[in-house]
């Protein structure tokens, strides 16, 4: 792949609403495909979305819970820096952080990253979303439509309207 965007969604559908991101790339892959746009619901695969992002994309937008301050479900977009500072890579439960510090160390890439995060509510053992975060899953698709289409330079689908990046 030269060019494009990747959209990955990352989490542990095991895990309550660690499986935000699975749920989010989901939903977006019920889309009618987009040329040059790839979406993946990568899980805990992390590995695979490291080699993946070496392909040569554009840009990668990650979608995964976040934790942060915000009320659960707040959905928040970041453009993550690459950190060396990362732990060590365990393929089956990577971050995005970890993610971007394993792409560095393979030969990095001149990818633009975002990540598209929800602020969890539980993430303890359990299948399915906390209600604040399934009712965020639906805004969150739209931004990251807004996010593609803005990255095409495309009219931003209505569904997608007044997401904003």
């Amino acid at each position: 792949m030269t060019g494009g965007i990747l959209v990955a969604g990352i989490g542990n559908i095991f895990f309550s609403d660690d499986g935000f991101g699975c749920e989010v790339a989901r939903r977006l892959g019920q889309d009618p495909p987009q040329e040059g746009v790839t979406v993946r619901d990568f899980g805990i695969a992390g590995i695979h979305l490291a080699y993946d992002l070496l392909e040569g994309y554009d840009l990668a937008i990650l979608i995964d819970a976040l934790e942060g301050d915000d009320p659960p479900g707040s959905i928040t977009v970041i453009e993550p820096q690459i950190d060396e500072a990362a732990g060590p890579a365990d393929a089956h439960s990577m971050d995005p952080r970890t993610v971007l510090a394993l792409v560095e160390a393979m030969g990095g890439t001149d990818a633009r990253f975002l990540l598209v995060g929800c602020r969890p509510a539980e993430m303890g053992e359990g299948i399915g979303l906390s209600p604040s975060v399934e009712a965020a899953v639906d805004p969150a698709a739209d931004r990251v439509r807004a996010l593609v289409a803005a990255a095409r330079r495309e009219p931003v689908p209505a569904t997608a309207a007044g997401a904003g990046p």
